[in-house]
């Protein structure tokens, strides 16, 4: 764990146990764990902030410190007390904080009802790091602003994209050093250990291939805990917080060719019954452009367990189910 994130959580452990918050326009309720002593932020103000979101009984919702990608955007005109751009005003460059948006009031004002995460809950709880503050200057012209701050994040972005990229070989020893993996290694770089070879049956083009599959992000959480971004698996859904009531937990159809590359080489390394732990490098995943819906960032390395539960040959007239959205398709 990073520093930083370090210092940040044991600032939110030792005031949330002091239950030290003060209150807020429209039932928000809020404390400081650092003040970096700098100008308030303002409507029209561009923000860098990296943000862990939760329920009020912590379940985590997403944390861009796991993802490794701040946020950035300008910071609008409240709509009511207590909403997100109001909370943002109490706080300026360099301050870390802990705040609770009330879900009654948010929803009295939007029309919209509570998440189903939150329904039960009064609370969504925001731990916030301001990285950084863009102001217009007194006199400046927006269109003079707007492009100084595009040319400033669009070199920052950069600068984090060049980050992410060089840090991807480091993740990947890392994460084969500190699981004791023995992995083979294909000519494309995909890394693999062979779990449960599996039956003489492999996969090949025109079958439907039934897998069940964890994928997971190579560094751990802040918490400790393994990054799952998507699983077939319903019991690891929920230990992971990533279940959805809408989703089919089951194993899932795949045709060669559908999939991510080095998810696609993977599975035919193994027959039916087989079971495979593989690493799959950005080049053969989502590259660089991520797959920021699935939480997944630029250049990311994946692991994924693999069972192939099925191998179905294609009969005439036949039809494939869909593949669900969160799948790791192309």
């Amino acid at each position: 764990m990073k520093k930083g994130i370090v210092i940040l959580f044991a600032a939110t452990l030792g005031l949330a146990a002091c239950n030290n918050y003060k209150k807020g326009p429209g039932g928000l309720m809020y404390q400081i764990h650092k003040s970096g002593g700098n100008e308030k932020i303002k409507e029209g103000d561009i923000v860098k902030i990296n943000f862990i979101q939760k329920t009020e009984k912590d379940s985590t919702i997403v944390s861009t410190f796991d993802l490794g990608q701040p946020q950035v955007f300008p910071v609008g005109k409240k709509a009511y007390d207590g909403d997100m751009n109001d909370v943002l005003y109490l706080f300026g460059e360099g301050d870390s904080a802990t705040f609770k948006l009330n879900l009654d009031t948010m929803a009295k004002h939007s029309g919209q009802p509570k998440p189903p995460a939150n329904a039960k809950d009064t609370y969504m709880v925001f731990t916030v790091k301001i990285e950084k503050v863009l102001k217009k200057a007194a006199g400046e012209a927006d269109t003079t602003f707007q492009k100084k701050a595009q040319e400033f994040f669009q070199k920052d972005y950069q600068a984090t994209i060049a980050k992410l990229k060089d840090s991807e070989a480091g993740k990947i020893k890392k994460f084969v050093e500190d699981n004791n993996l023995k992995t083979q290694t294909t000519a494309s770089g995909l890394q693999y250990v062979i779990n449960t070879p599996g039956s003489a049956q492999k996969p090949v083009a025109g079958d439907t291939i039934m897998l069940n599959y964890t994928g997971k992000l190579l560094p751990k959480k802040a918490n400790g805990k393994d990054n799952i971004f998507d699983t077939s698996i319903e019991s690891v859904a929920k230990e992971a917080g990533k279940y959805n009531a809408m989703a089919k937990y089951a194993p899932r159809p795949f045709t060669i060719g559908a999939a991510i590359p080095g998810f696609d080489e993977a599975y035919q390394l193994i027959g039916k019954g087989g079971k495979i732990t593989v690493i799959i490098p950005s080049a053969l995943g989502y590259g660089e452009g991520g797959q920021p819906q699935a939480g997944i960032s630029p250049f990311s390395p994946l692991c994924f367990e693999i069972e192939v539960v099925d191998i179905k040959k294609p009969t005439a007239g036949a039809t494939i189910a869909p593949i669900t959205p969160t799948a790791p398709v192309k």
